[in-house]
């Protein structure tokens, strides 16, 4: 599994917590009884966005554990500003989540397991151990801001759609899990977890990113251009030459884009807030 930047992570932080759905994240605070901790594992936690995002919308006390490859993240994470330690507490797990085993022990006892842009990252096979495993623990599951394939520009360039395709069969190569759901992410998640009696719920988080955005914008575009060059090396200056009018459009405060992304709530069929779906 490939890093990410703590530069990139902390770019995009504030995108995320717009675009993030509040209809999902009221529903899962809902969901639990108060009277113990909720008991957290947070998959590819990162510097712990998602930790920032969730412990304040949750109504009871709660036990995170943070799961991350790269140690410098992790301690990022728990040293995170803005988290009331009276009501939530942090351990953090050092792991690499490209082999399922090195994680499946630390499904048993949680009452939720959640992931911020993780999904669209791992393969067919990753995605029902992560299932099953949730099952087996009778957890609850949140999994926010998983890209659907939808990018929309404005002022629209010819080329845009052509970038758009060879980005999503970027997004389908390996990430270090195998071959990557990328944009089908959510909805293979959802028939999942449904086939397991999930009450499932997905709502949209899109990033609506305006001239305020630039500097995101211009790592997206960047990012963008990058992928499709690596899948068709031969058309180089086609995909160079819209770079540079996306980039112009950015620098001179006229560009928005739109980043489709899907955040996927599953209550398990024991939950009482639950409602068992037909297999």
């Amino acid at each position: 599994m490939s890093g990410f930047d703590p530069e990139w992570l902390a770019l995009r932080e504030p995108a995320d917590t717009s675009a993030r759905s509040s209809t999902l994240t009221v529903k899962l605070a809902e969901a639990f009884p108060l009277e113990r901790p909720l008991r957290v594992l947070d998959l590819g936690a990162g510097a712990g966005s998602n930790v920032r995002f969730l412990s304040p919308r949750l109504l009871s006390k709660q036990q995170w554990t943070l799961v991350d490859h790269d140690a410098a993240l992790l301690a990022r994470a728990s040293e995170s500003r803005g988290i009331d330690r009276s009501m939530c507490l942090i351990d953090v797990v050092e792991a690499d989540l490209s082999r399922f085993d090195n994680v499946s022990d630390l499904f048993a006892t949680r009452d939720l397991v959640t992931a911020s842009a993780l999904l669209d990252l791992v393969s067919d096979e990753w995605l029902r151990l992560l299932a099953d495993h949730c099952r087996g623990a009778g957890a609850a599951v949140l999994f926010a801001l998983s890209y659907d394939g939808r990018i929309e520009c404005w002022p629209v360039d010819s080329e845009d759609q052509t970038i758009r395709a060879l980005v999503n069969r970027h997004q389908r190569t390996d990430k270090g899990f195998g071959a990557a759901l990328g944009p089908d992410a959510t909805a293979i998640a959802a028939a999942y977890f449904k086939r397991l009696g999930y009450d499932v719920s997905v709502d949209s988080s899109d990033w609506r990113l305006t001239a305020a955005d630039g500097v995101l914008q211009q790592q997206l575009i960047a990012g963008w251009a990058a992928a499709a060059t690596e899948l068709m090396p031969l058309d180089k200056a086609l995909i160079d030459d819209w770079k540079h009018r996306r980039l112009e459009h950015i620098a001179c405060g006229q560009s928005l884009l739109v980043v489709g992304h899907q955040d996927l709530l599953g209550l398990p069929p024991a939950h009482p807030s639950a409602v068992k779906s037909p297999v």
